[in-house]
């Protein structure tokens, strides 16, 4: 049989049944939208995480206290040293090759208050090139001075929001804020960073890392984080930071992270949470290729005295099994479409009722949902069509 025949067939078989074709149709189309509106919405909050991570840098590295171990005898995640790391530390650190930019953190919550107006906020102890690690830009002033630890001037610099609140549209600069205790002199505002991932960038003070050890009376500072040149392995750069806590330290009492690592580990959660997602929508899908495999055994069940007529006229299995492998992989192709209509529409639509939650759909997606629908159509219709060519054709010719 020609293919133009066996296509004539199939496309008459189809739009024999209308009502039936349409609803074998719907079930695919309404899988396969929902697999592209759910994959697209883990797709975008995939995209929207990685994009607020990358905000601050990819070539940072982050050192804090305590060696984190995962065995068999220490849970994981619980330090086995409480040694802090220190100022000294950080200065030694500095001076690495490769190293960009270095800040010690220290954090904490304090009441600040000028003008007359009082916020309780987060106040970061900082350094001087704490700008140059997270890509960070001041609006006015400057950002804090490189002074030594013991003689570190009280000066802060201002969030965008904090600013706003304290002295509304006034000049801030010059100005004088209590930090908790402790009195300090504005010399910058940074520019407007926005939120990340749920915390306001904005409405925070900065202030040396010295001056915030005495603020919160502690003996070390929290982490430090130290940027580093592009193009330099980062392995190379967390060996020789490893190598210099080791000898000042005598033990591997810290643990390093790296961007690239934190980014790794967090892209690939966001990869299994968009597949997980996109499997609910898949049982979907399951449902329509169940009801491929139903309209299929119907329609043998009704025209088994054609089958029975084109077997007599010498038509081999394989054409029999390719006539119905082609209504059901048609049923399907044309399902997905329909489905990739409704699922595109629907996420444009999302996007464009709910700015705030991230939505994409990558032509990646389309193809591939569309390439799982005829995939289902094609092993739904295989059990269908085996039968229909393995019919004895003298039984076939009988059946009325």
């Amino acid at each position: 049989m020609r293919l133009r025949d066996s296509f004539q067939l199939a496309l008459r078989a189809i739009t024999a049944e209308q009502l039936r074709s349409v609803l074998t149709l719907l079930g695919i189309a309404v899988g396969i939208a929902a697999v592209i509106l759910l994959t697209s919405i883990g797709e975008g909050v995939h995209r929207f995480v990685l994009a607020e991570f990358t905000q601050f840098g990819t070539h940072v590295i982050s050192v804090a206290p305590g060696r984190t171990r995962t065995s068999g005898h220490t849970p994981a995640g619980i330090p086995t040293s409480v040694r802090p790391l220190t100022l000294e530390d950080a200065r030694a650190l500095e001076h690495l090759p490769h190293v960009t930019g270095i800040s010690a953190t220290v954090w904490g919550n304090s009441e600040v208050s000028a003008n007359g107006r009082v916020r309780r906020t987060t106040v970061n102890g900082v350094g001087a090139r704490m700008l140059e690690v997270f890509s960070l830009r001041v609006g006015s002033g400057q950002f804090l001075p490189a002074d030594e630890a013991g003689n570190a001037r009280a000066l802060v610099v201002l969030g965008a929001k904090l600013k706003d609140e304290l002295f509304g549209s006034a000049n801030p600069l010059g100005a004088r804020v209590r930090v908790g205790g402790l009195q300090f002199r504005v010399i910058g505002v940074l520019e407007a960073k926005g939120q990340f991932l749920g915390i306001d960038l904005d409405d925070t003070a900065y202030i040396p890392t010295a001056r915030a050890l005495e603020l919160y009376n502690r003996d070390g500072v929290m982490k430090i984080d130290l940027s580093y040149e592009e193009g330099v392995p980062v392995e190379r750069v967390t060996a020789l930071v490893g190598a210099v806590l080791k000898a000042r330290h005598g033990r591997e009492d810290f643990t390093i992270t790296t961007q690239e690592d934190m980014l790794r580990t967090l892209s690939n959660i966001l990869e299994v949470l968009t597949v997980a997602v996109g499997a609910l929508g898949g049982i979907s899908l399951l449902v329509g290729g169940v009801g491929i495999v139903t309209i299929m055994t119907i329609a043998i069940a009704e025209r088994t005295s054609e089958i029975g007529l084109l077997v007599a006229l010498g038509a081999p299995q394989r054409t029999i099994l390719g006539l119905f492998l082609g209504e059901a992989v048609a049923l399907s192709a044309i399902g997905g479409l329909v489905g990739l209509a409704i699922g595109t529409g629907l996420a444009w639509l999302t996007r464009l009722l709910l700015p705030a939650l991230p939505v994409h759909t990558p032509l990646s997606f389309v193809l591939l949902a569309e390439g799982i629908a005829v995939a289902i159509g094609l092993l739904a219709g295989v059990l269908p069509a085996r039968r229909a060519a393995r019919l004895d054709p003298v039984e076939a010719l009988r059946a009325e």
